[in-house]
């Protein structure tokens, strides 16, 4: 589903969002960067980050040895 990826693992709030920020970008409207993180509170600073932005957070998941895969739509 996502057609960009960034790796977040091992970064603390708010390296992860930032680079978030940064790769969001170059992207165009409706595309959907795939962000996998470790920090703990990558859940909520990704939901604010969208409220914020105006991005659309599609989803969230947690996968083997404690990374959490989050979903980003590029908003116009």
């Amino acid at each position: 589903m996502a057609e960009h990826i960034l790796d977040a693992t091992g970064l603390k709030c708010p390296i992860p969002v930032l680079r978030a920020r940064k790769a969001m970008k170059p992207l165009s409207m409706g595309d959907v960067l795939e962000i996998h993180a470790t920090d703990p509170s990558a859940l909520m600073d990704f939901k604010n980050f969208c409220e914020t932005t105006g991005h659309e957070f599609i989803s969230s998941e947690e996968r083997d040895n404690d990374v959490l895969v989050l979903m980003v739509k590029k908003s116009g």
